[in-house]
C-alpha cells in the first residue's frame, strides 16, 4: 500500500475526531488487483511463499512471526484437522478452497464488524454519510479554516480522497437514501466483493496509475505500480520484462499501445478466474507428494513453510470463532 506521511497538526485532530478508518493520503483501499493477499504472487520469477501465507491464513499471517518452527507445525496440524470437515485424513481441492474463501471471508467480517462500531456506536440499522464524513474527514474543516489561502499537499490529498469516499458511498447505497445499511456499508468498505461496485473498482484503480490523467493506463504506468528503477541504467528484472510482454501480449487487447476501461477490468476482475480455486491447486501440486490430488496432514506439515512458514498466528481464535466452518 502507498502512503505519505502526515503532518504534525494533522495528528492532533485526527485524535480529537477519533478516525480509525482513515486512509492515509494515496493509500489504495481497492483491490490491491488480488483478493487474496497483498503480496505479490511472483518475486524475481519465483512464486512469493509470502503470497501463500496470507490466502492460507487470511490476516492472521501478519501475525505469523512469533513461533519457533516446531511450534508452528503444531499449530498448523490443528488448522489442518479444521480444513478437513469430513474427517477423512485428507484435505481435497475443495476443502482446501472453502478455507481459503473462509480467511478471506473472515477478514472482510472482522474489519466490517470494526468500522460499524466506529461509525454506528448505537447499533443503528443505516449509517448516513454525513456522520461518516464528520468521523473521516471531520478534521478538514478545521485545517481549511487555518490555511484558507494555501491548502497544503495533505489537505488537497484527503479532499480528493473524500470525493472518491462520496462517489463510491453513492454507488453503494442501492436505495439513494444517502445512508448505508450493514450490507450496503460491507459494498462500500470491499468494493472488489460486490458485483454491482466493480465498476467503481476499476475507476479507481485507473486513477491510482494513471499518473498523466489521460483515462488510460500505458505499459510504463502499469510497470510503474509494481517496480521502482533504481539507477538510471539499472537492468530491470526478468520479471518486469515479463510483466512488459504480459501487457503487450494479453493486457492490451486492441494493440493501441494502452489499456482502456474495459481491460483493466479484465485484468483486475477476470471473469473466468476463481483466486481460491487456482491458489488450493498450487498449494495440492506443491505439497502432493504422492500426487493423489489431495493431501494429508503429514504432506501439509512437511510443507508447512509453504502454508506457514517459521511463523505463528492466533490459531485459538481461528479454530473457536465461526464453529459453523
Amino acid at each position: 500500500m502507498k502512503t505519505m506521511f502526515v503532518f504534525a497538526m494533522s495528528i492532533c485532530l485526527l485524535l480529537n475526531y477519533a478516525v480509525s478508518a482513515i486512509p492515509k493520503p494515496e493509500e489504495k483501499r481497492v483491490l490491491d488487483h488480488d483478493p487474496l493477499s497483498h503480496a505479490q504472487h511472483y518475486q524475481n520469477d519465483e512464486h512469493n511463499k509470502q503470497y501463500d501465507h496470507e490466502a492460507f491464513l487470511g490476516e492472521d499471517a501478519k501475525t505469523f512471526d512469533q513461533l519457533e518452527a516446531d511450534e508452528s507445525r503444531r499449530r498448523l496440524g490443528l488448522i489442518v484437522d479444521k480444513i478437513d470437515r469430513d474427517n477423512d485424513g485428507f484435505v481435497n481441492m475443495s476443502e482446501l478452497k472453502a478455507w481459503i474463501q473462509y480467511t478471506q471471508r473472515r477478514y472482510i467480517d472482522d474489519d466490517v464488524n470494526r468500522q460499524w462500531k466506529t461509525h454506528n456506536p448505537n447499533n443503528t440499522e443505516k449509517v448516513h454519510w454525513d456522520t461518516y464524513r464528520k468521523n473521516v474527514y471531520g478534521f478538514l474543516d478545521e485545517l481549511a479554516a487555518q490555511e484558507p489561502d494555501h491548502p497544503s499537499d495533505e489537505h488537497f490529498s484527503y479532499r480528493t480522497m473524500m470525493k472518491r469516499d462520496r462517489r463510491r458511498w453513492s454507488i453503494a447505497d442501492r436505495d439513494g437514501d444517502d445512508e448505508l445499511t450493514r450490507e450496503e456499508f460491507t459494498d462500500f468498505l470491499h468494493p472488489e466483493e460486490s458485483s454491482h461496485m466493480r465498476d467503481v473498482v476499476v475507476t479507481e484503480t485507473i486513477e491510482d496509475i494513471d499518473k498523466d490523467s489521460d483515462g488510460k493506463v500505458s505499459v510504463e504506468e502499469y510497470i510503474g505500480d509494481m517496480y521502482r528503477q533504481g539507477e538510471q541504467n539499472e537492468e530491470e528484472p526478468d520479471w518486469v520484462k515479463h510483466e512488459r510482454e504480459t501487457f503487450t501480449n494479453f493486457r492490451d487487447k486492441n494493440k493501441d499501445g494502452f489499456m482502456d476501461n474495459q481491460e483493466v477490468k479484465d485484468w483486475i476482475t477476470p471473469a473466468d478466474f476463481d483466486h481460491a480455486e487456482a491458489e488450493a491447486r498450487h498449494l495440492i501440486y506443491e505439497a502432493d507428494s504422492d500426487a493423489d490430488e489431495k493431501l494429508t496432514k503429514e504432506e501439509i506439515i512437511e510443507k508447512y513453510d509453504l502454508f506457514v512458514g517459521s511463523q505463528a498466528t492466533d490459531f485459538g481464535e481461528a479454530l473457536t470463532r465461526h464453529d459453523e466452518f
